[in-house]
């Protein structure tokens, strides 16, 4: 069932909106691929913080005109799931973990801020760590220095009770 001019013109801004926020877009080719997958998919995506929709190539190749993402215009050929990110990473991270899972999947292209990704330099973005464990990695960094002064700071009375606790020891013997 097509849209209406009304109903394609609500979609483009509903979907404008999330690309003009996004600091990546995946696309990937869906042909083939079974509805209990998708759904399994789009759950994924949902959890992972990524908007998941599947648009006409048309309507998609004008919600990224006037965007960072126009680049991307050349790809869109085909059946094509988009994924769409805040993260720079959630997306490609998402969709190729699935298709790794799923042959029918298949990754074609990528963007981030005018820069278009091949599916290697998608698989390549997909590989690198999320915002979150980048943060956490961060956080360990950081408190790894006071955690070890911390500790020195410690050592000294606990040495000096080891001490006393050896000079008693070698009283009571003597």
């Amino acid at each position: 069932m097509s849209l209406n001019l009304e109903e394609k013109k609500a979609l483009v801004a509903e979907v404008g909106k999330q690309v003009a926020a996004a600091q990546s877009i995946v696309i990937a080719e869906y042909r083939g691929l079974p509805v209990g997958s998708v759904t399994e998919l789009r759950a994924k995506a949902r959890n992972s913080g990524v908007y998941l929709r599947v648009l006409k190539n048309t309507l998609a190749r004008r919600i990224v005109a006037d965007t960072p993402f126009a680049g991307l215009a050349d790809q869109l050929v085909g059946p094509l799931l988009y994924g769409i990110s805040n993260d720079p990473v959630s997306a490609a991270k998402v969709l190729h973990d699935f298709a790794k899972s799923n042959d029918k999947l298949v990754v074609k292209a990528g963007a981030m801020a005018d820069a278009v990704l091949t599916a290697e330099g998608v698989g390549q973005l997909a590989s690198l760590p999320s915002r979150e464990e980048l943060l956490a990695q961060l956080l360990g960094a950081m408190q790894a220095p006071v955690a070890q002064f911390a500790r020195t700071l410690n050592e000294i009375p606990s040495g000096f009770v080891r001490t006393l606790a050896a000079v008693r020891d070698q009283k009571q013997a003597a």
